[in-house]
């Protein structure tokens, strides 16, 4: 990072929640957490989100010239320009973002520049310096929850490919060919077969679902699936071993893919790591075919700061190779 000690001003736009942070040396000084309703827009949310930032920075004492914020990072659930200016592409969430002029709201409200990215590429960034990432630069980071995201760097640098889609569609790489139908046009995408967005016809689909405690589940999700899968419950454990080969299926596509070093897997199913992270790893060890040696398989480490301190490496621009540094 820069010798100087800026600040950044980070924004998470998460489906459900919005999460603000002043983030400084890869700590998060001040945050605010406020309801996304992403359904309603990102333009609604601008005003509440500078007044949030005004008050955090004489918090935090961003508003002196020793502090100075260097920028705004936007994280993003959605595809965003290479340039880092704007969104390109929603996918029903904040779905006036790519007719927004980030660029000019930033400059009216705080003279500051403005860098927008992939909420998986962010995530990766904030791992790599200060997290789970750290020491190495062939990284793939997967997030499983709702839906199921990714993003991966190749000698320290993202990958974005010629549409800014390059590595985050790691949720939509097949892996079952007569799969159900995804909204992203594909078929049998990992997505559709084992995230939290398709639990419900996932578990319906299972012989042992009538029978299953899982049918009493209401809404169902994976918390559900794993307490009562530990409980011997038949049509958990089915849609658990299920989704295990899923997303071990998906983690050797993206090895295929890209030659990490490591793969780090975070989101909200992985409270359930303890399960996940073994299968995953000896499905790799038994599927993907690397003559070289072993890919680490390791756990997110920043919890949900991932995306704040991800917005500080963004902004600071050292999405490029570089030796990640220790943890504060």
């Amino acid at each position: 990072m820069n010798a100087k000690t800026t600040t950044t001003l980070a924004v998470d736009l998460g489906g459900t929640r919005i999460k603000l942070g002043v983030v400084r040396d890869g700590r998060v000084l001040a945050r605010r957490i406020f309801a996304g309703e992403s359904g309603l827009g990102l333009a609604r949310q601008l005003p509440i989100i500078a007044d949030a930032f005004r008050e955090m920075c004489k918090e935090t004492g961003a508003n002196l010239p020793a502090h100075a914020p260097a920028g705004i990072g936007f994280c993003y659930p959605g595809l965003t320009s290479n340039d880092g200016l704007r969104v390109i592409s929603s996918h029903a969430k904040y779905t006036d973002a790519p007719a927004l002029d980030l660029q000019a709201w930033a400059r009216d409200q705080f003279a500051l520049p403005v860098r927008v990215e992939n909420d998986a590429r962010v995530a990766l960034l904030g791992e790599w310096q200060f997290g789970a990432g750290r020491g190495c630069d062939d990284l793939v980071m997967v997030t499983l929850g709702t839906g199921i995201g990714g993003a991966a760097m190749i000698d320290g640098k993202l990958l974005r490919g010629k549409h800014g889609q390059a590595g985050v569609l790691g949720g939509h790489l097949s892996v079952k060919l007569d799969g159900r139908p995804c909204a992203c046009g594909n078929t049998g995408c990992a997505e559709t077969e084992a995230s939290g967005r398709y639990l419900a016809d996932i578990m319906r689909e299972q012989p042992a679902f009538a029978a299953s405690r899982l049918a009493r589940e209401t809404p169902p999700d994976y918390a559900a699936v794993f307490r009562l899968a530990a409980e011997g419950d038949a049509g958990a454990r089915a849609v658990l071993a299920h989704s295990l080969r899923v997303w071990g299926a998906a983690v050797v596509n993206l090895i295929h893919a890209f030659d990490p070093e490591r793969v780090i897997i975070g989101g909200g199913i992985m409270a359930s790591a303890g399960v996940i992270l073994p299968a995953v790893r000896d499905h790799v060890l038994r599927h993907a075919h690397t003559p070289w040696g072993s890919v680490e398989i390791v756990p997110a480490a920043l919890g949900d700061d991932f995306a704040l301190l991800g917005c500080e490496v963004l902004v600071e621009g050292n999405n490029r190779a570089a030796t990640p540094r220790a943890q504060p």
